[in-house]
């Protein structure tokens, strides 16, 4: 159920969902409210006053019994349960026309994968399949081998065909065939190539073939994702993430690299790291209720060092010139080999890579993504740290990685944090008083700053001119919360009594001159893959997002600092843990498994190094949101506009 809102007296409408906070709604439409204490009620400056239609909540002790008889809320309390007409209190009238001079605000629509499609396309064949067999007892005249006699089964009454089975397995046929009169199940490994073997690698007692289950595990440099699925319906059954336990030795990759190289480090990071994915394997299937044993295969992806210190590869040379990956394809192996606490008989399959810094997670999410499909000109963008970008469609791609820096993850920032309860992670600024309005993650004081919300904060500090396209202060507005502070220009976000850490929350020139790096790292690696293959920025069609963040940033306040190119938003799309969602597809369906060796192939790599065009895209990627400001006609207009 939807309902629709109008805010006076700006005359702005939006359509939103039954239940949605009132304040959300506003800052959705681009409406200006007060508010400083992240929408948890208790600076009660979002007062609004309902003139028509009913909403749940929006009542405390900040409001008076007549404010409440007139229709006041406050609008980060208040729920929509109804169609509404809703005032704003403007202090300034003459300014009001500048209240509507708002940029339209869009997320990236959800890229999800539905199973229903998969089967409705062929493609859900598991690669993992179990099949039940009544097979014909050994009796006097029917002697055949126990191996054979499961073969023959198969071949005569399914099909299959080219079947192996390991000494392992071997070993323990002639007592499982015979616990259940001769009816067992057989689980068979489907060959990632097309002509390769269907390799048998379990055999239990009895029908257990409702009792098939996956494992996908994004290995992030910073956290570790994992899901259990069921292979029969592709539901999956429970999910967790943890910190990645190498943290400890190293914040980002090079720092473990150099921390492997020292005597037994490398043996220590292949530890902790699989004692990460064995935690996380732990709680999924307690959660889902399976054993060890009913997991057939698991899936992994990671970044190219992520990769090799899971399979206790020494990664020295990824760091070193000319910068060279162990290797890009790894064959199937038992998940044991490794560590991984599973049955013996569990397949795990690691996703290729194509070069040192462009890895298996990055693959993971283009297979997810559909993009080496579609005819369509994409920009694929992983934003983090390690900031990894590709281009391209059905015929080509090509990649690169970027260090962006730790900005949109909290990192590098005075007061940068995750998206944790209390982040500030929208923010709306008025143009008359530069008065902020704020929305934290979980509607609490704040504490911080996360990075969709340090994202839309630039971009409201430019159109409000308090900024310049440097990122530099216009020191003579008439206001207190621009200020200095150690002869570092800052202007105060949040009050100290409006926080939980007893101290203002600011946004300073150095932590704007770190992000304004962070995107310029990311929009100059697009530009130069552009130039290197000769084609513009305006010849992208589509652009998907993955990374921590891409479902909740602003992508009008991303293209407005100029972190992606001038885009529709309807052309924006937002694919999640790209590598984990990669990895359970993988699971799901042998197509797509049969598909990675040939985008791989397909992808050519560029080292941003030794690209000689890099350098001068990023020098003019230094400035909000560009020095070539024709890159971004709408933006230009639009902030001439807003100042006039």
């Amino acid at each position: 159920m939807t309902h629709t809102i109008q805010f006076l007296p700006h005359n702005k409408q939006i359509t939103v969902a039954d239940g949605e906070s009132l304040i959300r709604a506003a800052m959705e439409a681009g409406v200006h409210i007060n508010a400083s204490c992240g929408g948890g009620g208790v600076c009660g400056k979002c007062r609004v006053r309902i003139e028509s239609g009913e909403v749940e909540g929006g009542i405390s002790e900040k409001l008076t019994d007549q404010d409440r008889e007139k229709g006041y809320r406050l609008a980060c309390l208040a729920k929509v349960t109804s169609d509404l007409t809703v005032r704003i209190p403007v202090e300034s009238e003459v300014e009001t026309s500048r209240l509507t001079q708002t940029m339209d605000r869009h997320t990236a629509r959800a890229m999800t994968v539905n199973v229903e499609d998969l089967k409705q396309d062929g493609l859900f064949i598991p690669p993992v399949e179990k099949i039940y067999l009544e097979l014909d007892p050994a009796v006097e005249g029917d002697n055949r081998a126990d191996v054979a006699r499961i073969m023959h089964h198969l071949r005569i009454h399914h099909d299959e065909h080219r079947l192996t089975m390991d000494l392992s397995l071997i070993r323990r046929v002639p007592d499982i065939i015979r616990q259940e009169n001769f009816n067992v199940t057989a689980t068979i490994l489907r060959p990632v190539r097309e002509d390769g073997k269907n390799e048998i690698i379990n055999i239990e007692p009895g029908d257990t073939t409702n009792r098939n289950f996956a494992i996908a595990v994004d290995i992030g440099t910073t956290t570790v994702f994992g899901q259990v699925m069921d292979l029969q319906s592709g539901e999956v059954l429970a999910q967790q993430g943890e910190f990645n336990a190498q943290i400890s030795y190293g914040e980002d990759v090079i720092s473990r690299i150099m921390y492997a190289e020292k005597g037994d480090g490398l043996a220590t990071l292949h530890k902790r790291v699989v004692e990460t994915i064995n935690k996380i394997i732990k709680g999924i299937i307690k959660k889902a209720k399976i054993g060890t044993h009913e997991v057939s295969t698991i899936t992994l992806a990671g970044n190219s060092t992520m990769t090799q210190l899971l399979l206790n590869i020494n990664p020295s040379y990824i760091r070193r010139d000319p910068y060279v990956p162990a290797s890009i394809l790894y064959p199937p192996f038992h998940a044991t080999e490794i560590g991984l606490e599973l049955a013996e008989h569990t397949t795990a399959l690691v996703y290729p890579g194509v070069s040192s810094y462009v890895g298996g997670d990055i693959i993971s999410g283009i297979m997810a993504s559909g993009m080496y499909r579609s005819p369509e000109l994409t920009l694929y963008m992983d934003i983090g740290t390690n900031a990894e970008i590709a281009i391209g469609h059905q015929e080509w791609m090509v990649c690169t990685a970027a260090s962006a820096g730790p900005a949109f993850e909290g990192g590098g920032v005075k007061f940068g944090m995750r998206a944790a309860k209390g982040a500030v992670e929208d923010v709306s600024i008025n143009p008359a008083t530069y008065e902020p309005m704020i929305i934290t993650v979980g509607n609490e004081k704040a504490k911080g700053i996360c990075g969709s919300g340090l994202i839309t904060l630039a971009a409201r500090l430019l159109e409000t001119g308090i900024i310049d396209s440097r990122g530099k202060f216009n020191q003579e507005l008439d206001t207190l919360r621009i200020r200095q502070t150690d002869e570092i220009w800052e202007y105060v976000l949040v009050y100290e009594k409006d926080t939980q850490i007893e101290r203002d929350i600011t946004i300073t020139e150095p932590d704007l001159d770190n992000l304004i790096r962070a995107k310029g790292a990311m929009y100059s690696a697009a530009l130069t893959l552009l130039d290197e293959i000769g084609l513009k920025v305006n010849d992208i069609e589509r652009i998907i997002l993955a990374g921590g963040f891409g479902s909740y940033v602003d992508l009008a306040s991303a293209i407005t600092i100029g972190l992606l190119p001038e885009i529709e938003p309807d052309k924006v799309t937002y694919l999640g843990n790209g590598s984990l969602l990669g990895c359970r597809i993988n699971c799901l369906t042998n197509s797509l498994r049969q598909q990675v060796t040939q985008v791989v192939n397909m992808m050519t790599n560029f080292e941003l190094a030794s690209t000689p065009s890099y350098m001068d895209h990023y020098m003019g990627a230094l400035f909000l949101p560009h020095t070539e400001l024709n890159y971004f006609p709408k933006i230009k207009a639009k902030l001439e506009a807003l100042r006039k």
